[in-house]
């Protein structure tokens, strides 16, 4: 069966930096929308390439050089921001749409980088007008001094067909025909690289915010021919640097090669890479324009292996406060078997708020990292976050969260790099293991995504196509993880298989992991003062809690809302709601009798105290709930893939907790479950209080 890969346009993603200034240029009647980003005394123009997409094809690229230079990019005309005039798309138009952007942002000079098309435009730029270019890359550029690759060129392009397979989409009445169906098959030329699902739907998506029209119009815009190119070529004074993909599906790698010969420009093959090697190998792309253009100091200082201490930098993932907690207890453990171990936190709101309570330095560079618990909640809404697709569509800022890893990284050094569900270091160290200059440790609670039901067979594939990347990346490189630590038991694993033709999961993981026991970070026998924490022993506590992110204000309200019938029921009913850093507790409803708090440092006692508490499907909170023996409720966010089979099964083997559904379940039936699992005896399975110190004696034998 197929299984189309793309999807319906989608709104506009978080970006990973938003740019410091933005605007329009009139040039000839048409309106061109630029963005400028960060400051110094270097500028790059990305410059537009073929009018099918605008210039958020950049997005990985413009996070990481606006830290070390100014960026520049417009949206050529046709796409985007900018005007889409029925003709005017020569070449040298375009040109002059770059100098008329250079101008309006007060640019003297820059550093062109183009990609494909766009590689025709800068030839024109930096031949006839030199002193405006410092130098010039071209990526897999769409010039006439090559062949293209089998099969495209063979059909004409303004004649009716009699077939539409393969290159004869490229074809003007097809085009007006059916534009998806040409823009699905030019993007999955594009991007000739296996799990390319995620840039082929983004691509088709920037594709549909212009017409087929529009796009015909550029084809009869005049481009350069090949005696041009040569001698426009010939002309550059700038440095270049030639970036071209080996299995180039849209020009082929040989137009690149013959720039580069044409220019004396270097040249460097990307082997095994397709037509968007900026957007599928972005950290190698990265790395070669930084040190083009703006070349990093190199380290000047060296110690003596014996005259420094040990040095550790810990990832721990902003997507809830529960990896904080556990990775604060693993660092303790680990202080213990080193006691001269440096630990350096790169981290961000709201695991820095859990850190500084305890004393531990964060990193300077935690400053330059996007926000990744600000792109979960954007991507919710009542009560429901589609956690997988949410991740997906997170890649611009995990991407932009690595390069500042691996800037820092390569500044100075560590002994040991652990992270806890960091997901941007685990899969770009496999996608660039030569970047790897340290013993890594990957921690996780779950392994292997999983569909939604109401996905459907796109969504069951494409997880399952995620999933095989994973295991691809294992096999190619098993020695990558120096250590990968699961965290709970082989038991805990969901019962399922990566997807049709995959290992299941849990005997993978049990091939591929050391096991940890659950990591509570606290021992349950010592944190049982009731007293101590402002609670009577004539009331009966119920404590609400949804974590560190904003995603569960609609679930608080909903409890809220329950409270004076519930009040009814339980007459010594003392209810508090912790609204946690994200949630302003003055926009939560009141009522006598309710407490509302902002962010409760160590809540995990008063939650070991409490004769009821209501959460979120998160697993730190309910497995702390475990620990401590007390009875609760728990809603899984609609969609939320890991809260609804991963941690629904760990609650499931250990007897834990009330399964609630925030569909069905209003304050009523809220109110009602109060009452009936208030202060109820419960007999679950026991959680290991040594999980802390097992996980540290994994890492610390690299050490």
């Amino acid at each position: 069966m197929a299984v189309r890969l793309t999807a319906a346009p989608q709104p506009e993603q978080t970006r990973a930096r938003y740019p410091d200034g933005s605007g329009h240029v009139e040039r000839d009647g048409v309106r061109i929308h630029y963005e400028v980003y960060g400051a110094g005394e270097v500028t790059v123009l990305l410059l537009p390439t073929w009018s099918i997409v605008h210039s958020r094809h950049w997005k990985m690229q413009i996070p990481y050089l606006a830290r070390h230079c100014r960026v520049v990019t417009f949206d050529g005309r046709g796409n985007g921001r900018s005007d889409r005039p029925e003709t005017g798309y020569d070449e040298h138009e375009f040109a002059a749409d770059a100098l008329a952007v250079l101008d309006a942002t007060g640019t003297r000079s820059a550093t062109l980088v183009s990609l494909s098309l766009g590689a025709q435009r800068a030839l024109v730029l930096a031949a006839e007008h030199p002193a405006r270019v410092d130098a010039a890359v071209f990526i897999c550029p769409a010039v006439p001094l090559g062949d293209p690759p089998a099969g495209r060129g063979v059909h004409p392009w303004d004649e009716e067909l009699a077939t539409d397979e393969g290159w004869a989409k490229y074809n003007r009445y097809h085009w007006l025909r059916d534009y998806r169906d040409f823009l699905e098959f030019f993007f999955s030329r594009m991007f000739t690289e296996p799990h390319s699902t995620k840039p082929i739907e983004d691509c088709v998506g920037w594709g549909l915010e212009t017409t087929p029209e529009t796009l015909v119009a550029t084809e009869l815009g005049k481009g350069l021919d090949a005696e041009t190119t040569r001698e426009l070529a010939t002309r550059l004074a700038c440095p270049v640097l030639v970036i071209q993909g080996t299995e180039d599906g849209i020009t082929g790698p040989a137009r690149g090669i013959g720039l580069a010969e044409a220019t004396g420009g270097e040249l460097v093959l990307l082997e095994g890479s397709g037509h968007g090697p900026h957007v599928r190998d972005p950290v190698k792309v990265n790395l070669l324009l930084r040190e083009f253009i703006a070349p990093p100091p190199r380290p000047t200082r060296w110690l003596r292996g014996k005259a420094r201490r040990k040095r550790a930098l810990y990832v721990s993932s902003p997507i809830g406060l529960g990896h904080a907690q556990r990775d604060v207890a693993i660092a303790d453990e680990l202080r213990v078997l080193h006691p001269d171990l440096e630990i350096d936190w790169l981290a961000q709101h709201p695991v820095t708020a859990v850190l500084e309570g305890r004393g531990e330095r964060i990193h300077p560079a935690s400053a330059h990292l996007a926000n990744e618990s600000g792109h979960i909640e954007s991507e919710s809404a009542e009560h429901d976050l589609h956690c997988f697709q949410a991740i997906r569509r997170m890649d611009e800022i995990l991407l932009a969260n690595f390069m500042v890893f691996n800037d820092l990284v390569r500044d100075e050094h560590y002994d040991l790099w652990i992270g806890d569900e960091a997901w941007e270091l685990d899969y770009y160290l496999h996608e660039n293991p030569e970047q790897k200059g340290a013993a890594y440790v990957w921690l996780t609670d779950f392994v292997g995504w999983l569909p939604m039901e109401d996905g459907g067979d796109r969504e069951a594939f494409v997880t399952a196509d995620y999933n095989a990347e994973m295991i691809e990346h294992i096999a190619r490189f098993p020695r990558l993880r120096d250590r990968a630590v699961y965290v709970g038991n082989a038991d805990d694993i969901v019962p399922d298989r990566f997807g049709p033709g995959l290992p299941a999961i849990r005997e993978w993981t049990e091939e591929n992991f050391d096991f940890a026991g659950y990591v509570t970070g606290f021992d349950p026998r010592d944190v049982g003062d009731r007293g101590a924490l402002g609670y009577g022993d004539d009331e009966r506590v119920c404590i609400v809690t949804v974590g560190g992110s904003g995603v569960g204000a609609h679930l608080l309200r909903r409890v809220i809302a329950a409270f004076p019938e519930a009040k009814e029921r339980v007459p010594d009913l003392r209810m508090v709601v912790v609204a946690g850093p994200r949630i302003d507790p003055a926009s939560l409803p009141q009522h006598d009798g309710l407490e509302v708090r902002s962010y409760v440092h160590e809540l995990y006692r008063h939650l070991a105290v409490c004769d009821l508490a209501i959460v979120q499907g998160g697993l730190t909170t309910a497995m702390e709930l475990t620990a401590n023996r007390r009875p609760f409720l728990y809603f899984p966010l609609r969609h939320h893939f890991e809260q609804n089979f991963h941690v629904r099964h760990r609650l499931e083997r250990y007897g834990a907790g009330r399964c609630m559904d925030f569909e069905t379940d209003g304050p009523s039936e809220i109110a009602a479950a109060i009452a009936g699992e208030m202060g109820r005896e419960v007999d679950y399975r026991p959680v290991e209080t040594d999980g802390a110190a097992r996980a540290a004696r994994l890492i610390a034998e690299l050490l």
